[in-house]
C-alpha cells in the first residue's frame, strides 16, 4: 500500500498518540493504517507499508483483535488472513471507552468497594482517610452508572447530546 505524506504524518501522529494514552505505538500506528485503508490488508502489507517486523506486526493483530477495533476477513482463493479496522468512529469510540472500563476502572471499583468495608471494620484508620475513599468510591460508581446509562443510548442521540454541548446545562435545573 502506498502512502502519501499526509498518510504517513496521520500514522505516525497516532502511534505518538498511542504512546501517551499507554498503547503501544506499533499497535496505534498498525489501527491507523487499517483504518485509513480502503480496503483488508493482509500482515504482509501492514509489514511492509509500516517498515516494523513481523512478529511486531502479529502482536500487534493480536492485540487489537482483543479490543474488538480490528477484524479478520479472508478473500476467496488467498490462503492468507486480511485485516480491517471499524471505521465508524462512535463504535471505535464506544468500544475503546468499554474496553478500558473493563480492563481499569471495574476493578479499581473491586478495590476501592474492598478497601471501604475493610476501613469501617478497621479501628485505626483515621475518619478522614476513611471518607475519603467512601467519597471517591460514590463519585467513581456514579461516573460508572452514567457511563452505564449514556453507552447505551443509540448512536443519533448521542451525537445531538455532544452537538449540544454546554445548551444540556440550560436544560437541567441548577439546585
Amino acid at each position: 500500500m502506498n502512502l502519501t505524506p499526509a498518510m504517513e504524518r496521520y500514522i505516525l501522529h497516532w502511534g505518538e498518540m498511542g504512546s501517551r494514552w499507554g498503547v503501544n505505538r506499533s499497535v496505534a500506528q498498525v489501527h491507523a493504517l487499517l483504518y485509513l485503508a480502503d480496503r483488508p490488508l493482509s500482515a504482509d502489507e501492514i509489514v511492509e507499508t509500516l517498515g516494523i517486523a513481523r512478529s511486531n506486526v502479529s502482536t500487534s493483530l493480536k492485540e487489537l483483535q482483543s479490543w474488538d477495533l480490528i477484524s479478520m476477513t479472508h478473500a476467496m482463493g488467498e490462503r492468507r488472513d486480511f485485516f480491517e479496522a471499524k471505521s465508524d468512529l462512535w463504535d471505535i469510540l464506544l468500544t475503546v471507552v468499554d474496553g478500558r472500563k473493563k480492563r481499569e476502572i471495574d476493578p479499581t471499583l473491586s478495590m476501592m468497594r474492598r478497601a471501604v468495608l475493610d476501613a469501617r471494620d478497621e479501628k485505626n484508620t483515621p475518619s478522614v482517610a476513611r471518607e475519603r475513599m467512601e467519597d471517591m468510591l460514590e463519585f467513581v460508581e456514579s461516573m460508572n452508572d452514567w457511563y452505564g446509562q449514556v453507552s447505551r443510548l443509540p448512536k443519533p442521540v448521542l451525537i445531538k447530546l455532544m452537538k449540544m454541548g454546554a445548551k444540556v446545562g440550560k436544560l437541567v435545573k441548577k439546585k
